[in-house]
């Protein structure tokens, strides 16, 4: 029996051409969602455009009413930094208590050349925390800090290498 709070994978009978399978129901993606201040989603969009190279995927907007004669405003767009997705979000009623219990996430992001997409997330507007530092242990590499406009951390690093094991 799963605990309160936690996801329990369920073996379910699925039937293909004719046979029954055993199919574990689960999650299929991971999508963490960026609640930034009321009416900045499109704005914060078109940073982490320049920022980080992502690339917009959908959109949802709130249609414009006749009375307000605006361009309809963007509730939340799906975005992909290199093969992840993300949604960028306006903060609303639902939104503006969440609060997380481990102090805040933080994201990673991998590339070949960190200096230069540090320098460029500056750039656009983020502020570099400290300097680049040299990565410790086995993957080497550098690895600099940068908070964004809305107030999210990144970590910029170098590429991992596998972990290779002797067989």
């Amino acid at each position: 029996m799963a605990e309160e709070g936690h996801v329990e994978a369920v073996p379910i009978a699925a039937e293909q051409n004719g046979c029954t399978k055993a199919a574990v129901q689960g999650f299929v993606s991971f999508k963490p969602q960026l609640a930034v201040p009321a009416q900045k989603a499109e704005e914060a969009v078109l940073f982490y455009k320049e920022a980080f190279g992502a690339e917009e995927v959908n959109k949802v907007c709130c249609p414009k009413r006749k009375a307000d004669q605006e361009l309809p405003s963007l509730i939340c767009a799906e975005i992909k930094i290199g093969s992840a997705s993300v949604l960028v979000c306006d903060r609303n009623d639902d939104t503006d208590g969440l609060k997380t219990a481990g102090g805040g996430a933080v994201f990673r992001l991998e590339t070949q050349d960190v200096k230069a997409a540090v320098s460029k997330a500056v750039k656009a507007g983020a502020v570099l925390e400290g300097e680049l530092t040299e990565i410790d242990g086995p993957n080497g590499g550098i690895s600099g800090k940068v908070t964004d406009p809305y107030g999210y951390v990144w970590i910029v690093a170098s590429v991992g290498n596998a972990c290779v094991t002797d067989a």
